[in-house]
């Protein structure tokens, strides 16, 4: 008995006509787009060029995970974002939900706001048939990977930094994983990042729309794949492929999930988007309940609340606190402190 080929609504025939003419994906292909689910793991310059790009393409089903909100250095590269996002208050999630369900009304754009962390990952990556990693931090990255081969999704790694880029297609059993041409995480502050060594804003548009090219591949036809590790220099104008093999001894092709594995009730985490800010998860708070933590706050806080968070004053910091059990704490670059004011202004008043 032989299994019948997706078939492409006749309403979305025209307006993916550009597409479904190319041969390498065709009405069939089109239409397993439609059918298709993709989690897009962060929304700043890297994620949100994927989104948009897969939104457009036409991706059935796009979940967004981002757990910042958005500032003005943001928009010299985060193409999803304007500076009326910023005087609103806005989660990037949010704003990127918005901003794609009017570009294609035929998608389901899902915003999430939330860190993501070993305690809800598997929750955001359940049913997607891609991962893309949209991120600016390699432990998250880790993390990414576990789930991806626990689950036997395929995810493409994007990174971007200065003026150089690189992208890698990970799928289970059949290609090197991330973990195993990159063994460990760095120490905290040993890498570069955009804040100490800057960005130019098209290495981000030129890694996202490759990794954008990789996802629509792994589900129109994975045979077509990109197998290599690729390294740009948009400056010097270079695009080199590297073959990577499979590392014999990688723990996580084993199945040791060690970073999926590695629970913590709470963790403190410098922000490289957000200047002098501190976030702290607590996977102990479970969900908050904001209008009540606002009730227990001082007048002299000046609460502020929106729909996605609770903004408050303590001292010389500001402390933006969401549902989900996490906070950043602006005003300083020490997570001890940070620490502190979280138990101090939040936690205390939760019990």
């Amino acid at each position: 008995m032989t299994q019948d080929k997706p078939r492409l609504e006749r309403r979305l025939r025209d307006r993916y006509s550009r597409q479904t003419i190319l041969q390498s994906i065709g009405e069939e292909g089109q239409a397993r787009l439609v059918g298709a689910t993709v989690a897009d793991i962060g929304c700043g310059a890297l994620g949100s060029n994927i989104a948009a790009l897969l939104v457009r393409a036409g991706i059935g089903h796009v979940r967004i995970v981002d757990r910042d909100l958005i500032e003005y250095h943001n928009l010299q590269r985060q193409v999803l974002f304007d500076e009326e996002d910023i005087k609103a208050g806005l989660p990037k999630a949010v704003a990127a939900e918005r901003r794609l369900k009017i570009v294609n009304s035929n998608v389901e754009v899902e915003g999430i706001v939330a860190d993501v962390n070993y305690s809800n990952i598997e929750g955001f990556c359940a049913g997607a048939d891609v991962i893309l990693d949209g991120l600016d931090n390699i432990e998250t990255r880790f993390l990414i990977n576990d789930v991806s081969l626990k689950l036997g999704i395929p995810w493409v790694y994007g990174g971007a930094i200065m003026t150089t880029g690189m992208t890698m297609t990970i799928v289970p059993g059949e290609t090197p994983c991330f973990r195993c041409f990159s063994h460990t995480v760095p120490a905290p502050g040993s890498m570069p990042t955009c804040e100490t060594v800057g960005i130019l804003g098209t290495v981000p548009a030129i890694i996202g729309s490759l990794q954008a090219t990789e996802a629509i591949k792994l589900l129109v036809n994975r045979d077509q794949i990109n197998r290599d590790l690729i390294v740009i220099d948009a400056w010097q104008g270079t695009f080199d492929r590297l073959k990577l093999n499979r590392y014999p001894d990688c723990p996580a092709c084993q199945g040791r999930y060690e970073f999926l594995e590695a629970k913590f009730d709470v963790k403190v985490t410098s922000l490289c988007g957000q200047s002098r800010s501190v976030q702290v998860v607590d996977t102990a708070a479970g969900k908050i309940d904001l209008d009540a933590l606002a009730a227990r706050l001082p007048d002299s806080a000046r609460v502020n609340r929106t729909e996605y968070m609770l903004s408050f004053i303590a001292g010389d910091h500001e402390i933006n606190v969401f549902p989900d059990g996490r906070a950043i704490i602006k005003g300083t670059i020490d997570q001890a402190v940070a620490r502190d004011l979280y138990t101090k202004h939040v936690k205390s008043r939760l019990r």
